[in-house]
């Protein structure tokens, strides 16, 4: 419930403008993430920044995708794998949940915690094989098992993108529009179940004393920005497809809001199965509660496998996994084919070919994340890849469009397109608040970094370097950028200054001495 509150507050001051922002540079300009820096050719390098970690997050993304479709093969049992101890992975402690009770637990421990439950020994040991795994030094080889289940996900994204958008645009109408149906029939189900009531109420409760933790702010920042997609280059790639007089900032208004509505009512979904969860086992909502692949991969399906009829209703909730996992590869990884053949003819004239390129090395790099401490790899390049480096890359977009472009000639381009400027809080927003925003984000988060752990295992401090020099590799690439543009250009300082900073479709005017950018 106080988690709503600076959500709601970031929505407003910063998820939403940036979203238009991406949208109306891409329509407007008609490129992709790296060649829509026509408009200020000095900022070139945050195109090609947040094309990588876009990169980045395909190699470890599809494996996830990968897990649920295990799972959903799984599935077509007549008793769900993760239901009871006798299985062959299955370890000595484990513990039937018929007979578990809160007595079981002992040293404070949180049910959400207990790694000896048929579901959570199915995940870590039946899927990951983490057992076989000493640490991130020790992967092993990939398991042929959920070497298969990549294959078939990574040749799905394939020819889901082989086309453009003349075949992704298709293929969303079943991955975007199927999980809310999938949603909405958990979401009536799980109010259902007894000790729904109390899951919700925790939804529900706010409790004002956590508005102090800054922990609470920056969780939120990072909400917002992560699910609206904003910075990793796929907003502006996907836009660069719309009619030129298309109106994005309805599209905004309503995709942005339709987003976070969605989150707001799936967290009544989530929370009624905690409910029922803590119910069944006699123990406190916060005691069940989790997040991240423990929530999605432990915690709802030993849930789903409690309810009568389980293995329709797993098939259900990996199905729409599933998709929704297919349906934000496939934004990302056309963001990366977008922005690179935009930039290079050869590429966009062989579009297929390169597809196949990048799908193909996404698998090979993904081929480390299902070995059996592949969930090391994967939490660090999910810590590392698109974390700090993700907010840097939008912090200098949106300081590259507002300070350098300029507001006023965005917001001109704007009318061009949709015969109407952006109102004074948009601009405002777009120049002094988001910025702002994003500065506050980064450096809290630089701040407040810990080294990296998983569940009792600590990375070593190699491992760390190693996260931070992927995070920087991807940084790194705007001030390159920046001092191979100065330098590769001729002229004197200013003249060199004014190419890089003046839109390429009015360098002529430099040569004249008239340069936009100087004035105030």
């Amino acid at each position: 419930g106080a988690f709503l509150i600076p959500y709601t507050l970031f929505l407003i001051i910063a998820g939403m403008p940036l979203f238009y922002m991406e949208l109306a540079l891409g329509q407007y300009n008609r490129e992709g993430a790296a060649t829509v820096w026509k408009i200020c050719p000095v900022f070139k390098g945050v195109g090609y920044a947040v094309i990588l970690i876009a990169l980045y997050v395909g190699f470890y993304y599809n494996v996830i995708i990968a897990w649920s479709l295990y799972y959903l093969f799984s599935s077509f049992t007549f008793e769900l794998p993760w239901t009871n101890c006798d299985n062959s992975w299955n370890s000595p402690n484990c513990t039937d949940p018929k007979l578990f009770n809160a007595s079981v637990l002992g040293n404070g421990t949180k049910y959400s915690k207990y790694k000896l439950t048929p579901a959570a020994e199915f995940y870590e040991r039946g899927l990951l094989h983490l057992h076989e795994s000493r640490g991130i030094h020790d992967l092993g080889l990939p398991r042929w098992q959920l070497s298969l289940c990549l294959l078939v996900v990574v040749i799905i994204l394939f020819f889901s993108l082989w086309k453009g958008v003349k075949t992704s645009g298709k293929v969303v109408w079943i991955t975007a529009t199927l999980p809310y149906v999938v949603l909405f029939v958990l979401l009536i189900h799980g109010i259902t179940l007894p000790g729904a009531y109390n899951g919700i109420n925790a939804y529900l409760h706010i409790d004002f004393r956590r508005l102090k933790e800054a922990t609470v702010w920056i969780d939120a920042a990072t909400q917002i920005f992560y699910s609206l997609g904003a910075g990793f280059g796929v907003l502006i790639a996907f836009a660069s497809y719309n009619k030129f007089d298309n109106n994005c900032y309805r599209d905004a208004l309503l995709t942005s809001t339709i987003n976070c509505v969605t989150s707001f009512i799936s967290g009544f979904a989530i929370f009624s199965i905690l409910g029922y969860m803590a119910h069944e086992h006699k123990v406190k909502i916060e005691d069940v509660a989790t997040e991240g692949a423990g929530l999605v991969f432990i915690l709802y399906p030993e849930a789903i496998s409690t309810l009568s009829g389980s293995t329709f209703w797993a098939v259900v909730f990996f199905i729409m996994l599933l998709t929704l996992g297919i349906d934000s590869s496939m934004g990302g990884m056309e963001a990366v084919i977008t922005g690179l053949a935009d930039d290079f003819q050869i590429l966009k004239q062989h579009r297929k070919l390169f597809t196949f390129g990048v799908s193909f090395g996404t698998f090979l790099v993904a081929l480390f994340c299902i070995t059996n401490g592949g969930i090391y790899v994967l939490t660090l390049l999910d810590t590392f890849a698109a974390g700090t480096s993700i907010l840097f890359a939008v912090l200098m977009e949106a300081i590259g469009v507002s300070w350098f472009y300029g507001v006023d000639r965005f917001s001109e381009d704007i009318q061009q397109m949709m015969g109407f400027k952006p109102g004074l809080y948009w601009r405002l927003c777009w120049k002094f608040v988001s910025p702002a925003f994003l500065l506050f984000v980064v450096i809290v988060s630089i701040i407040n970094f810990k080294p990296l752990t998983y569940d009792d295992y600590t990375f070593p401090l190699w491992a760390n370097r190693i996260g931070w020099g992927i995070a920087l590799s991807s940084m790194i690439l705007v001030p390159a950028y920046i001092i191979y543009k100065f330098m590769s250009v001729r002229g004197t300082f200013k003249e060199r200054l004014a190419y890089c900073i003046t839109p390429e479709n009015e360098h002529q005017l430099v040569a004249q001495g008239n340069v936009r950018q100087f004035k105030v």
